[in-house]
């Protein structure tokens, strides 16, 4: 939790979970459905038997066999060695922590939640309906409805149909760069699918000659374009830092923009609104929301 509360502090606009399921049929923030990434399950002796082989014949210890409590004694891990290890040994939140979370910060700050649910279709192989779990977690906290403080996000449709038809809050379709094949196909995707509030893109999809008909069409149509993922230690080609890929996405008018150092997003997007001389009535409106 420690490290949302610092995104908090750098001046995120959301702070963007990562939920997969546990034993129990819990949902918790984790990027990777495997543990030894990000935890230290591998040093716990007692769970030296939970590791197996798993979904893409991946040999490691499974969240989906490990309770809340069991995942309770474990400890995060940061995956990447050049980045702050001054977040070890936290504990691991599950989605209902989260959510409590995120009332208590509701009086101070505007402050959005916006979990990705992950193998979704692979959890429902497994027994388990995580979309259920998460409608059931945001029914229970009173975080339902189209002013939810909670977006929903996921590269399969089913889910965000079910999450939209049952509690009516903004969902966005997750794609992968190989799927997506330019302005036409997007206007496709929102005839077909017209209930999605918007769409989360990779940013190689942006950058390249189709990027600036994207963004215009979904805007067109009334849909939101997020971007993912701008990373101040793994700058794209082409650009010479993450500041400038900044730059690119609210020049391409963006609405939102993952990101994994907050704080270089918000002064590159106040350098931007500086630069346009834009009156900063609100900021994330005006020059893309810090995710």
């Amino acid at each position: 939790m420690a490290a949302y509360d610092l995104g908090v502090a750098q001046g995120a606009d959301v702070i963007e979970p990562d939920l997969v399921s546990t034993a129990d049929h819990q949902l918790i923030a984790r990027h990777d459905a495997w543990l030894s990434r990000s935890t230290d399950v591998a040093e716990r002796p007692e769970f030296a038997e939970r590791r197996r082989r798993g979904w893409g014949d991946l040999e490691d210890w499974w969240a989906a066999d490990f309770t809340i409590a069991e995942l309770g004694r474990l400890r995060a891990r940061q995956p990447w060695p050049e980045r702050d290890q001054s977040f070890m040994d936290a504990t691991l939140p599950d989605f209902k922590s989260l959510l409590t979370w995120l009332i208590a910060q509701r009086p101070h700050t505007p402050i959005r939640l916006y979990p990705e649910l992950k193998h979704p279709e692979e959890h429902e192989a497994d027994g388990f309906d995580p979309t259920a779990r998460l409608i059931s977690d945001l029914e229970g906290s009173r975080m339902t409805g189209r002013e939810s403080p909670v977006w929903v996000q996921c590269f399969r449709i089913e889910p965000l149909r079910r999450v939209r038809e049952r509690i009516d809050n903004p969902v966005f379709a997750l794609f992968e760069s190989r799927h997506i094949d330019g302005a036409e196909w997007l206007r496709a995707q929102i005839h077909r699918h017209p209930w999605l509030d918007g769409f989360a893109l990779p940013k190689s999809s942006l950058y390249g000659e189709h990027g600036y008909r994207l963004v215009q069409t979904a805007h067109e149509l009334g849909k939101s374009v997020h971007t993912w993922t701008i990373r101040d230690d793994q700058v794209a080609e082409g650009f010479v830092s993450a500041a400038a890929e900044l730059t690119r996405v609210f020049e391409l008018g963006v609405d939102a923009v993952f990101c994994d150092f907050p704080g270089t997003a918000v002064r590159a997007r106040s350098d931007w609104i500086m630069g346009h001389k834009i009156i900063p009535r609100d900021s994330a409106a005006e020059a893309g929301t810090v995710c």
